[in-house]
């Protein structure tokens, strides 16, 4: 019990301090345990059963569905046509954010329901005349309300049910979820989120981004361009555009290279110079006035950004920009040790972390989840960004290549993975038998199929009816999800098999004793949520509910109504971009800083607490 524990405690440490990824944490946990046998009760099997458990098979499958639904644009299309009435009024721009993201997260994971909305929502802030900082964070916020509609609206909520169902045999009390198990109270907890959002919500948050600027201009970029004309006679002819940034002794990066006046190269990098030759440079004023002592280089400043951008042939390489997940390839590595440039054919002009435009030499600075770069880029290179899961858009490209004609099977596909767990088929064979005498009808029993089985027939469906390519199903699962969720359940084993669990369920109990049960429910949701702050929602869902169930039994409460409480508090993050993946992904693009999720997610969370803890006490009772 006590090594346990010290490896929960270990686990925690390495979550909140990010040393090395959480996934890489989780399989170090597992692998801890599975050493440390004699002490922890993990054999080989129990630690590897993460791999092989309903609730991390699920997730998968329900990750490749999600990303079906996507490839269609299906969600995209129904957000421009329900935004589009907004126009420029605030009120309706939310009303449209939060209408298109909840109920979409509540049938579609809601992490890439997000991923696709950023740029539709940027647009209609932009095209309104909005800050895009007043929409973004409620969009991330609508998708967690969502996400508590239905057993598929989130991984965390699969992988409770699946704990909760691992611990029936010690607490009668629990099971799975059914698939709308919770939808009442997560449809409370929608509209309570929803209303806050519209009327106190957004007032709280700065517009940290103007709306309607230019991309070259909201990040200052014009403040580090400028023209250098390669004179007849400069030794630099010949050579490739980086003698340039040599001969300044200085960081310079070459935007653009214009050849006969106007006419762009493909590609800078690889160039030859040749006199007469203009590059477009993003530099400092060190390395501008270096260039501009040398007799043979003429410097200016562009009068205009825009026009250099578009005179430099931003037609063919446009400028977009795009978040950094945590799941990139690029979080700790530096643009130039990654290769970006030659990579994907793109360069970098600005970046924006934490808030904040970073003005220095991007070459050697190390790039963070949340990051948001500006690049340019060629189309086909902007197309393999959209379409990569190591970078979200910010914004849409100008004719997005979805599969529209599919949208027909992606429905009737996720219809059918709902309908044959969601329906009770059981009962409407035994009305259709005492209605029509036709014993057959009772066979509708048969239909009745688990989650797990509907969602990898879903797979399979969707595979088989074009909506996805076989190749890009292993690209469509988030990885590190699977590792995380593959890592903790053996933990959470660990906890209830050595006893740990009921120990600190009873600690809390002889703590609470003179406490009313809901106060100690409530008390739960907080500790849940502020856990999932600093560790996965998914570990602390395996941390927490073992506990939860055994608290709620020593003082002779419904462990279910606990387990529920722990769920919805994993699943709602609120108080930071960290906590949550959707909130890392607009905390670039709308320009946050962490304060920005404080002021609006501490009133949100103590709200949602309340309201969640008062509909489980109304709808299931806690005693």
């Amino acid at each position: 019990m006590v090594v346990v524990g010290l490896v929960v405690v270990g686990a925690v440490v390495l979550f909140v301090t990010e040393r090395v990824p959480v996934d890489v944490t989780a399989i170090a946990v597992m692998v801890t345990l599975i050493l440390l046998e004699p002490w922890t009760g993990i054999s080989p099997s129990e630690g590897i059963s993460g791999f092989s458990s309903p609730a991390t098979i699920t997730v998968l499958a329900m990750l490749i569905l999600s990303a079906g639904i996507s490839r269609t644009g299906l969600v995209q299309i129904v957000g421009r046509r329900i935004a589009a009435f907004a126009g420029d009024r605030l009120d309706k721009q939310l009303l449209a954010t939060i209408g298109v993201a909840g109920p979409s997260s509540g049938f579609v994971n809601n992490t890439p329901v997000v991923a696709v909305l950023i740029p539709v929502v940027t647009e209609v802030a932009n095209e309104g005349g909005t800050s895009p900082s007043k929409l973004l964070i409620p969009l991330s916020y609508a998708s967690q309300f969502g996400g508590m509609l239905t057993l598929v609206g989130t991984s965390t909520n699969i992988l409770a049910s699946d704990t909760a169902a691992s611990l029936a045999g010690e607490y009668p009390g629990l099971r799975a979820f059914e698939f709308f198990e919770f939808t009442a109270l997560g449809v409370v907890v929608f509209l309570a989120g929803s209303a806050y959002l519209l009327t106190v919500g957004h007032r709280l948050l700065p517009e940290r981004v103007p709306p309607a600027e230019t991309r070259v201009d909201t990040y200052g970029v014009a403040d580090y361009l400028a023209e250098v004309d390669v004179k007849e006679g400069s030794d630099l002819v010949g050579r490739r555009p980086s003698a340039v940034a040599e001969r300044a002794g200085n960081p310079v990066e070459v935007v653009r290279l214009l050849r006969e006046g106007d006419r762009p190269t493909d590609s800078p990098v690889d160039e030859r110079l040749a006199a007469g030759d203009t590059l477009l440079v993003r530099a400092g004023d060190d390395a501008l006035a270096s260039l501009a002592a040398a007799d043979e280089l003429a410097v200016e400043r562009p009068k205009d950004a825009d026009e250099a951008f578009e005179a430099a042939g931003s037609g063919d390489r446009p400028v977009v920009e795009v978040v950094v997940p945590a799941t990139s390839f690029l979080v700790g590595e530096t643009l130039r040790s990654a290769s970006f440039a030659r990579r994907y054919d793109a360069t970098v002009l600005a970046l924006r972390s934490r808030g904040d435009t970073v003005s220095e030499p991007l070459g050697d600075l190390r790039v963070q989840a949340g990051d948001t770069l500006l690049v340019q880029a060629p189309p086909r290179t902007l197309d393999r960004l959209r379409r990569s899961r190591e970078f979200v858009p910010v914004r849409e490209t100008a004719e997005p290549d979805y599969r529209t004609d599919k949208i027909p099977h992606a429905v009737a596909i996720m219809a059918g993975v709902v309908g044959f767990v969601a329906l009770p088929w059981a009962g409407l064979g035994e009305w259709l038998v005492a209605l029509t005498g036709v014993g057959a009808f009772a066979l509708l029993a048969g239909l009745q199929q688990d989650i797990l089985v509907t969602a990898l027939a879903g797979v399979v469906a969707m595979v088989l009816t074009g909506v996805l390519d076989a190749n890009e199903l292993y690209d469509s699962v988030d990885w590190d999800v699977i590792f995380l969720l593959a890592g903790v359940i053996p933990l959470g084993i660990a906890l209830e098999g050595t006893g740990a669990a009921a120990l600190l369920g009873a600690a809390v109990a002889a703590a609470a004793v003179h406490l009313p049960v809901v106060v100690v429910l409530w008390l739960f949701y907080l500790v849940t949520g502020l856990l999932t702050e600093v560790i996965s929602n998914n570990a602390s869902v395996v941390l927490m509910i073992p506990v939860a169930a055994a608290a709620a039994t020593a003082i002779g409460a419904d462990s279910f109504s606990f387990v529920l409480a722990v769920t919805f508090a994993a699943s709602t993050s609120f108080l930071g971009p960290v906590g949550y993946q959707t909130n890392l992904f607009v905390y670039g693009p709308g320009g946050y800083r962490f304060v920005d999720y404080l002021r609006v997610g501490a009133p949100l969370q103590l709200l949602l607490s309340t309201v969640t803890v008062l509909g489980i006490a109304a709808f299931r009772g806690i005693a």
